[in-house]
């Protein structure tokens, strides 16, 4: 096999470079498309739009993919490079991005929809949905928001303290079987280290934040930065002075959550209800 470019976290174009590399490593073993559905078990269009580009494929489909090649760990690593590579978002995102991966703390308070580091696929597609996008933009995107997933994995992944309006977890899916899957992966989630999840249960009073979901990012220089959204558009906040005043509102309902133990029990008690069984 020749050799091949070292792999760098600078690479300019990590998702073009992860495609070619697919394509390469299929040519140069002499299989068709078709004959890594057989072997491999995903159907053939899958690995075609992996290799154009469109699609990045699950860590499960490339891990077969390393072992099928001999290449372990390369494409896991390319793939990896990919998810993560701001360029992918939408450019009024990409700052954004770049800053959260490289935050060293992060905290959030939810009032209409779980954060994008908490959502499941099917909760990204259904949101991002409704936010207009569709086809091959809408699956970018959605396998760029669980590529973020990462920034909380690992020893040195940051702290990260999240507040949810109780409306949050009232706002259902569609699909029964998708709902439970978020709220389940919640659940999973709460139970890492570094994140702590807490529910604002409803009939605490109003509040600073009632319209104003937003995310804080503490920086390794000592700054810190803001980050408001809605389904269609997001807005950094930088300036000192109103990223203080966000931080006002957030003091301000601070102590007004359950308790983490108390907002599992609480999700687990909406789980109860949720009228379908557990996927097996």
């Amino acid at each position: 096999m020749p050799s091949r470019r070292v792999i760098t976290g600078r690479s300019q174009e990590p998702r073009r470079r992860f495609a070619e590399e697919l394509r390469s490593l299929r040519t140069e073993k002499g299989d068709s498309l078709r004959q890594l559905e057989v072997v491999l078990g995903w159907n053939a269009s899958t690995f075609g739009k992996m290799e154009g580009g469109q699609s990045l494929g699950s860590p499960e489909i490339v891990e077969a993919l390393d072992q099928h090649y001999g290449t372990t760990p390369m494409l896991l690593t390319l793939w990896e490079l990919a998810v993560a590579d701001p360029s992918q978002f939408k450019e009024q995102y990409r700052r954004y991005m770049v800053l959260e991966a490289e935050a060293i703390s992060l905290w959030h308070y939810g009032g209409g929809t779980i954060h994008g580091l908490l959502q499941t696929p099917e909760y990204a597609r259904e949101l991002l949905a409704e936010g207009g996008l569709k086809g091959e933009e809408l699956d970018q995107q959605i396998e760029a928001r669980i590529g973020r997933r990462k920034v909380l994995e690992g020893d040195e992944a940051p702290p990260f303290r999240i507040i949810l309006s109780e409306a949050v977890l009232r706002n259902s899916l569609r699909g029964c079987q998708e709902w439970r899957g978020q709220l389940e992966y919640l659940l999973e989630a709460s139970e890492q280290p570094n994140v702590t999840l807490y529910v604002l249960p409803h009939g605490t009073g109003l509040h600073g934040l009632m319209d104003a979901p937003v995310t804080f990012l503490r920086l390794s220089d000592g700054r810190t930065v803001a980050y408001t959204e809605n389904v269609v558009r997001g807005e950094l906040v930088e300036e000192t002075g109103k990223v203080e005043g966000l931080q006002r509102r957030y003091d301000g309902i601070r102590d007004l959550p359950l308790s983490p133990a108390e907002s599992r029990t609480f999700i687990l008690r909406i789980l109860e209800v949720v009228p379908c069984e557990p996927s097996t």
